[in-house]
């Protein structure tokens, strides 16, 4: 039962050919994602899907599946943003998904990573918008952030980049580990212990909708901070990644008021090590019409994700694309 917990995508389906597979020799792509009840996996297992052609599967143009020939693409669950990047920089994923400020300063060795360089980090595309959640039981409120002093609070799992932006957060309005009830969970879990009363808040930062949430807000109930102006800019101040971003009014059940929060870029992230022409095909495979069905019918930010949209803070991210990446989007027009 931990193999289908853990594994998604074109996985699942290449189970049922094992024997034949195994004969041929296929290419094994690891994709790090998140907790079953975030973003990261359901886009992680469209993504592997889409870039995914097992051996002996039938062609693209007979209805089969239209990923790079050999490949068989498996999106794992994990603790998110540092350890998918930890494990791509250490051999020990293929690729991960992974918020762009956490992936800055692992890249260049700054902030919480002073001193370790993760210097095999490489993107192959800007992907969607996180938007951060601040979720508090129904009918309750704060002010700023200053609020949750001497409150039970849910800051995201260890290994997460929602953990290491939300407590430099959470400093600037002077709480801490020392004067908080902090508790790392994922976000399923955060969830059902606000549900219980176990929590007085937690954060997640995720594409919206996300599926625990979705739960927490047809049973329970719940509420949404909606950060100031003043406060956003605060955050950007030491988070440049963060950007102001909005949470429309009924993505939510019960949530009838636009959420006003910050937001970071979500990153397809690969090493260096990865061969240039398999890193071409990947980058290839996630543009081509077949995986463009597969992200519109699939999580609803997979409509967000677009070629147009692959480069967008690249210039200013600081992190270099893979070559191979690079090749596809020179090839095409998109960079010069």
């Amino acid at each position: 039962m931990g193999l289908f917990k853990h594994l998604t995508g074109a996985a699942l389906a290449t189970l049922v050919t094992a024997g034949a597979v195994a004969a041929q020799n296929p290419t094994f792509f690891r994709i790090g994602t998140g907790s079953a009840g975030g973003t990261y996996f359901p886009i992680g297992g469209t993504i592997a899907n889409g870039i995914s052609a097992p051996p002996g599967s039938r062609p693209c143009e007979e209805g089969g599946q239209c990923g790079v020939p050999g490949l068989i693409a498996i999106a794992q669950s994990t603790t998110a943003s540092v350890y998918n990047n930890t494990a791509v920089q250490n051999g020990e994923l293929e690729a991960g998904l992974a918020a762009a400020d956490v992936t800055r300063d692992m890249y260049l060795g700054e902030g919480k990573f002073e001193g370790k360089k993760h210097e095999k980090l490489r993107v192959i595309a800007n992907l969607f918008p996180e938007d951060l959640h601040l979720v508090l039981p129904k009918g309750q409120k704060i002010g700023n952030l200053g609020d949750l002093a001497n409150k039970r609070v849910g800051i995201a799992q260890a290994g997460s980049g929602t953990q290491v932006a939300v407590l430099q957060m959470l400093e600037v309005w002077g709480v801490n580990r020392d004067n908080m009830d902090e508790a790392e969970l994922n976000n399923s879990q955060s969830a059902e212990r606000l549900a219980d009363g176990q929590l007085d808040a937690y954060f997640y930062a995720a594409g919206w909708p996300v599926a625990a949430m979705v739960q927490l807000a047809s049973t329970k109930g719940m509420e949404l901070h909606s950060f100031t102006d003043e406060d956003m800019a605060k955050i950007n101040e030491i988070i440049p990644a963060y950007i102001p971003s909005k949470i429309p009014a009924g993505v939510y059940e019960g949530i009838d008021y636009d959420v006003h929060t910050p937001a970071v870029s979500a990153l397809l992230v690969v090493s260096s090590d990865l061969d240039e022409e398999l890193v071409y095909g990947i980058t290839k495979a996630l543009w081509n019409d077949n995986t463009r069905t597969l992200l519109d019918n699939g999580h609803a930010k997979g409509k967000l994700i677009t070629l147009d949209s692959a480069l967008d803070g690249m210039d200013s991210l600081g992190v270099p694309l893979h070559a191979g990446a690079e090749k596809f989007y020179r090839e095409i027009g998109a960079l010069k």
